[in-house]
């Protein structure tokens, strides 16, 4: 079955572009378009999507407040999709309060088309959207958003092993599995092995969530410290 693509953006330019790359591809079907955050939870009641493709400034709702309801299974409803937020990264500060409101990733919104493609079929697969060190970059850059480390206690921390705390702190410092892995002596097979458990046992999509979550927690600072 191809992947289900909805475009939510107030441009209908852009998403006209969009669509022409996602349509000419034999796995990846455009199930629906929106242009605000609104009309994308209302068409998501009676429209099954996979991923989302959501801008941030858009007019009625914009797409952190979208991304928010969808992530939390609200408007979206049961086995909501995944989002990917599209920013322009240097103008559009909002990018991070989207990540923390659930979404998988993030896109540029000149992404060329073959990255915007492999972004779409990663997160869909359930794989992490960008690589953790353009992620590390992105959440050093909104530190200055996150609470405290004692504004937000996290209990499930709790729940995991030396170990795989061990594993959190560095794939919050911007660490590749196989970076990973060469740290620990490990294998990268032993390292999926442990990213997987702890993304379980802390409820979390990905390792986005997982890196977003650790800022939160006060268990790093911007420069992985």
């Amino acid at each position: 079955m191809p992947i289900r693509v909805m475009l939510v953006d107030d441009q209908a330019l852009l998403r006209t572009g969009f669509r022409m790359v996602l349509s000419a591809q034999p796995d990846i079907t455009v199930a629906a378009e929106a242009g605000d955050g609104a009309e994308a939870l209302e068409l998501l009641r009676s429209t099954a999507v996979d991923v989302v493709l959501m801008d941030v400034r858009m007019p009625r709702m914009d797409g952190v407040e979208a991304t928010r309801r969808i992530c939390e299974g609200g408007e979206g409803g049961p086995g909501s999709p995944r989002v990917l937020i599209l920013t322009t990264f240097d103008l559009d500060e909002y990018a991070f309060s989207g990540l923390q409101s659930g979404a998988s990733g993030f896109l540029l919104k000149d992404v060329p088309p073959d990255e915007l493609l492999a972004a779409i079929r990663a997160v869909h697969s359930g794989d992490a959207v960008v690589a953790p060190s353009t992620t590390r970059r992105l959440l050093n850059r909104f530190v200055t958003l996150l609470p405290g480390p004692r504004e937000r206690e996290r209990p499930e921390l709790d729940l995991l092993t030396d170990r795989e705390r061990e594993v959190l702190l560095l794939i919050a410092q911007g660490l590749s599995n196989a970076e990973i892995a060469a740290r620990l002596v490990v294998s990268e097979a032993t390292v999926k092995t442990h990213v997987g458990r702890v993304l379980n046992k802390l409820h979390l999509r990905d390792r986005v969530q997982a890196v977003v979550l650790a800022y939160e927690a006060g268990l790093v600072r911007a420069g992985g410290q």
